[in-house]
């Protein structure tokens, strides 16, 4: 039996934070603790040490391991990767043992294409939900993976805003982010010379590519060099089901601490937003909510609706 490389959830801990890295090891952990955690699986530290001394190329085993884990996880969420009726979607991070800012930036909503963001309107009865996860995943994959300026798309965003006559992102109609689709597909097409790639299963290895690849990448580099965080020890590569904050009023993402980090104070604190995904918080595009906000607002929302309970947040929550 060769080397493994591959863990789910509910086969590490975090007393495994080496091999699988601090946010994959703790996934783990929570996932022990019977925390929901949504599904997923840990390419290991090793696999990316291995991945570099190949010269780029993944080490003998990992591709099966990756597909077996894959099979499993589609397994237990009853959907699969770029299924046009019902698909399975994940995102894909790195991981290192020491948390690292400047290395790879998260995938958010892997596995859509132009099939299977049908299927994904469909099974939810919102195209507008659909075709703004297909649209950030295209703009992330060419940040990300392909390593197109940012701004570009960016610039794209602001574009269609103004010819649409809405201020933020989140007032984007259906059809309008449909043209963002399209508009996107072009810039990576002539920023890289390449198409948007239609298989899930080559944007998934893309993507864990770019991972292994970012442990290489200057900010890295310079940022190991100032904190003696030694070459060897590689990052791993998490790979989740993907849950959404951007179905509606009734969802959200946000950042929460056990402690105020500008006091130290024991209080718990954080921000949020509102129909949005995680790098909405942090793009400065949409004022964020503080988290003592979010009992009114859940409340509100339930009162809108005039269903107790139906939000995807509670208000003890």
């Amino acid at each position: 039996m060769g080397k493994k490389y591959v863990y789910d959830f509910s086969e590490g801990s975090m007393d495994m934070k080496t091999l699988l890295g601090g946010k994959g090891a703790n996934l783990c952990e929570m996932t022990k603790l019977g925390i929901p955690v949504p599904s997923g699986f840990v390419i290991s530290t090793e696999a990316c040490i291995a991945y570099g001394k190949a010269g780029n190329k993944f080490p003998n085993g990992l591709q099966e391991e990756v597909a077996e884990h894959l099979a499993r996880l589609e397994e237990r969420t009853g959907k699969s990767l770029g299924d046009p009726e019902n698909p399975l979607l994940v995102s894909v991070r790195s991981g290192a043992m020491f948390s690292m800012p400047g290395m790879m930036d998260t995938v958010l909503n892997l596995g859509l294409n132009d099939e299977s963001v049908q299927g994904l309107a469909a099974m939810t009865g919102d195209e507008r939900f659909a075709f703004d996860a297909y649209r950030r995943f295209i703009q992330m994959f060419g940040k990300v993976v392909k390593e197109v300026d940012g701004q570009i798309f960016e610039d794209g965003i602001t574009a269609q805003r103004e010819k649409a006559g809405v201020q933020y992102d989140n007032e984007l109609s259906p059809a309008d982010l449909k043209q963002l689709v399209s508009g996107f597909k072009k810039i990576l097409r002539e920023e890289t010379g390449e198409s948007f790639p239609e298989d899930p299963r080559a944007q998934l290895e893309m993507a864990i590519k770019a991972v292994f690849q970012s442990w290489g990448n200057p900010r890295a580099v310079t940022y190991r060099r100032h904190y003696n965080i030694s070459d060897d020890l590689g990052t791993a590569v998490n790979v989740q089901q993907m849950v959404f904050g951007n179905m509606g009023d009734d969802s959200g993402t946000g950042v929460a601490f056990t402690r105020n980090p500008s006091t130290g104070e024991k209080e718990i604190f954080g921000d949020y937003l509102i129909n949005a995904q995680g790098e909405d918080v942090v793009a400065g595009i949409r004022k964020t909510k503080k988290l003592s906000e979010l009992a009114e607002d859940m409340r509100s929302e339930e009162r809108r609706v005039g269903k107790e309970g139906r939000s995807r947040w509670s208000a003890e929550q």
